[in-house]
């Protein structure tokens, strides 16, 4: 069975979901081109999750997905956070900001109960999930829904896991993507690759569909996830700059501005993401052991960041992008689809 066919959607191509940088609008943008449009649930509450969900709904017959987190919360230690919060006081200094100051930073919810039932009451026709599965009742009553379920991969074995605990789909997650890695048994990133080292021994691996992420942004790249066997692709970079994303003002600067590589960081949530290099990366470096547990980073910079952007700075700003990002174009969604969709229709 192809993935359209499974799916239900014209073309094997899927945006991916992206929290902070879209909402309803871009998923819908991409449905109506004919892919399959993705929202990004984890940072919405359940009622604003249920609304978009409905205008999702209202606005198109097309089969959308609706992506969550299935991350364990981990209350980090009370020593933890201190050293944090040292670490960062530099920064509060040159801004000029008492450390006793707070900002509401945005909050990630794993998939639960709550999220399973707007699943049930409203059936969209794919789920997927970041960081494994769910547990086995929250999955069942997805898949009970209707739901086709997806869930990225970032290694073989992570890829035979989810065949065997109940995904539809893998998405093989190369080194390359943008945002959060999706690696769920092992956090040692030496293990993980790039997309077109990893996509071919997924395939071979496992009997499910699997699509290509990371780093795919023309038709060329298609083309060649094709040949190594992928049944679709999962594209997230090449829309940030989409007239129909809400990728900040900020952000959408720094795509258009002066070179920049991207690197694999975990200070801005404490989970290993790949995102813009900038001065909170120059300064502790991109991977450092201070950074809390998931998704605890967050609360302690949310004040810095704060601050830097009402100065027009992106020092402490998370700027989630993949390596490709260089080739992002601020065009329609729809000219975006219809160039990947050139590379499969060779």
């Amino acid at each position: 069975m192809t993935l359209t066919s499974l799916l239900g959607c014209a073309l094997p191509i899927i945006q991916a979901p992206m929290a902070g940088v879209q909402d309803h609008r871009l998923a819908l943008a991409v449905c109506r081109a004919g892919g399959l449009g993705s929202l990004p649930a984890a940072m919405l509450t359940p009622a604003a999750l249920r609304t978009a969900l409905t205008e999702l709904q209202g606005a198109t017959s097309a089969p959308f997905n609706v992506n969550f987190f299935c991350h364990r919360e981990v209350t980090p230690d009370a020593a933890h956070l201190a050293r944090w919060r040292h670490a960062l006081a530099p920064g509060y200094e040159r801004l000029g900001i008492p450390q006793s100051c707070t900002v509401p930073g945005p909050s990630r919810q794993p998939f639960g109960p709550e999220q399973a039932a707007l699943i049930e009451a409203l059936r969209p026709a794919v789920v997927s999930f970041h960081f494994g599965l769910p547990a086995p009742d929250l999955l069942a009553r997805v898949k009970g829904a209707g739901a086709k379920v997806l869930a990225s991969a970032t290694t073989v074995a992570e890829a035979r896991w989810l065949e065997a605990h109940g995904a539809d789909v893998i998405i093989a997650q190369g080194l390359e993507a943008g945002g959060h890695r999706g690696h769920f048994l092992d956090e040692d990133l030496t293990l993980q690759a790039g997309l077109f080292a990893l996509l071919p021994q997924i395939v071979d691996a496992v009997r499910l569909p699997v699509v290509a992420a990371g780093g795919i942004m023309d038709a060329r790249a298609v083309r060649a996830a094709r040949s190594l066997g992928a049944a679709g692709v999962q594209v997230g970079t090449a829309f940030l700059l989409c007239d129909e994303a809400t990728t900040p003002p900020l952000h959408r600067a720094a795509l258009l501005g002066p070179a920049r590589h991207s690197a694999i960081t975990n200070l801005f949530t404490g989970r290993p993401a790949r995102g813009l290099h900038n001065r909170l990366m120059g300064w502790l470096g991109p991977l450092s052991p201070l950074a809390p547990p998931f998704p605890h980073a967050g609360a302690a910079l949310a004040p810095l960041r704060s601050a830097a952007e009402a100065a027009g700075r992106d020092d402490f700003t998370p700027l989630w992008a993949g390596q490709g990002h260089s080739a992002c174009r601020a065009v329609a969604a729809a000219e975006v689809v219809a160039a990947l969709a050139a590379g499969w229709n060779v």
